[in-house]
Parts: C-alpha cells; sequence; structure tokens
C-alpha cells in the first residue's frame, strides 16, 4: 500500500510540474506528425519509403501492401485520424490508446526485418507508452484490474512546479542510449535499406565473403530474409571450420 501511496503522490506531483506536460505534448506532437507523414503517403497512393530496396523484406513487405488497393488507402485515413486525436487535448487520450497497437506492431516488424529504422520504432513506441502513463489518471477506470483507492492528504501534494526534473530526463536521456547501444550490438549483419549500404557493411564484418553473399542473397536474388541468413551462418560456419582445420 505504501508503495501505491508514493506512486500516486509521485504521478500527482509530476502532473503539475510543467516540464512533464511539455514532454508529453512533445510525445504527442511528434506522434501525431509521424502518422500524418505515414499516412498522407499512404492516401496518395505513393509507396511508403519510396528509397528502401524492393528486395529488402520490408521493402517486399511495402510493395505487396501497396498493392491492397482502398486497404492501403484506409490504413493511411487511419494513421491521419488517430494524428488529429493526439493533437487535441480533449482526445489525446483515446488517440494514444488507438496509436499503441499500430506503433506496436510497426515495433516488431522492424525488429523482424532488421530494418535500420529500429531505434526509431523504439523511440516512438517509448513516447507512447509514456502518454499512456500521463493519463493514467483517466486510463486507470478501463483498465481490467482491481483498483485500490489510496487515501492521502492534499498536504502531501507540492502545488504546481517549474523545477526542472533533472533525475526524469536523465533517465530518457539514458534510456535512448541504451536503445542506441543495444540496436548496434544486438544484430551481427543487417540487409541494409539499400544494396550499397548492405555491401558496405561488409569490410568490418568479422566474415566479409559471407556478408557479401549475405546482400546479394537479398538484394540480386530477393531471397527471404530467414533463408539468408541461414546460409550466412552456414558460411560463418564453413569459414571457422577451415581456419581451424576441423
Amino acid at each position: 500500500m505504501n508503495r501505491l501511496y508514493k506512486f500516486k503522490q509521485y504521478y500527482h506531483e509530476a502532473k503539475r510540474n510543467k516540464w512533464y506536460g511539455y514532454f508529453a505534448f512533445f510525445c504527442r506532437l511528434t506522434l501525431a506528425v509521424a502518422w500524418i507523414i505515414s499516412g498522407t503517403v499512404k492516401i496518395k497512393g505513393e509507396r511508403f519509403a519510396a528509397g528502401l530496396s524492393h528486395n529488402h523484406p520490408l521493402g517486399q513487405y511495402f510493395d505487396a501492401l501497396i498493392n491492397t488497393g482502398y486497404y492501403y488507402t484506409f490504413i493511411g485515413v487511419a494513421q491521419v485520424f488517430v494524428a488529429i486525436l493526439l493533437l487535441i487535448p480533449r482526445t489525446a487520450l483515446l488517440g494514444a490508446i488507438c496509436s499503441f497497437p499500430i506503433m506496436l506492431n510497426i515495433f516488431i516488424l522492424t525488429y523482424a526485418v532488421r530494418f535500420e529504422g529500429t531505434r526509431m520504432a523504439t523511440f516512438m513506441l517509448l513516447a507512447n507508452l509514456f502518454l499512456l502513463c500521463w493519463y493514467y489518471n483517466r486510463l486507470k477506470f478501463i483498465l481490467p484490474f482491481r483498483r485500490v483507492e489510496v487515501e492521502y492528504n492534499s498536504t502531501d501534494i507540492k502545488p504546481k512546479s517549474n523545477k526542472f526534473p533533472f533525475l526524469f530526463f536523465g533517465g530518457v536521456i539514458v534510456t535512448l542510449a541504451t536503445v542506441v547501444y543495444l540496436n548496434n550490438i544486438m544484430y551481427d549483419i543487417r540487409p541494409g535499406s539499400e544494396p550499397a549500404e548492405c555491401w558496405n557493411g561488409c569490410p568490418g564484418n568479422s566474415n566479409p565473403k559471407a556478408c557479401e553473399e549475405f546482400c546479394d542473397c537479398i538484394h540480386n536474388k530477393g531471397n527471404p530474409l530467414g533463408k539468408c541468413l541461414e546460409d550466412y551462418e552456414k558460411a560463418k560456419k564453413y569459414s571457422l571450420n577451415t581456419r581451424t582445420g576441423k
């Protein structure tokens, strides 16, 4: 009960701090702009991420998606609608709720195909999660959990504050840096957004020849990512066995 009391006290104090409010507005604005850009492209009937290689796994996905006709347009309209909800303070919570499954889907998709945009997708998902936490006072009424009301004196809550929350924003910076770091070490190889980007990464790879074969498998032959990764691992293992004489 004491932890819940402290959480609610911290939450109410945060809601009264203008810097948290500015950050919530920044998250709303960033997500809204992203949805407007993405949705407008789809409404116009243009291929999203036009510079992405057609043989990249995500490029193949976008090529298939644009050929779905009015379903592609529907996705664009939905994204713009969510952006409008986020921009209006009264409907911002509904926008954050609608945005979350879309953002989660994009997050998983980018990691599944080892897209270079995994970092940005992670940042946007974290921004969406922050908004859901920011609107907890309204969101709690629809959550399927038993609500425990914690009584506290109004004197326990500090008045509105302009004090900059160094600890919170320090945590934000550390979190973003951690995401970037983990993304850099997470994968031994990525397809790259374009063929040149893939081949340019081969000189720094532990097995340049296997890397080049992987890039050829993806961008020239257009094979599935899973098969190319399997061949890449086999090439690495063969090269290692050759060097060790096994």
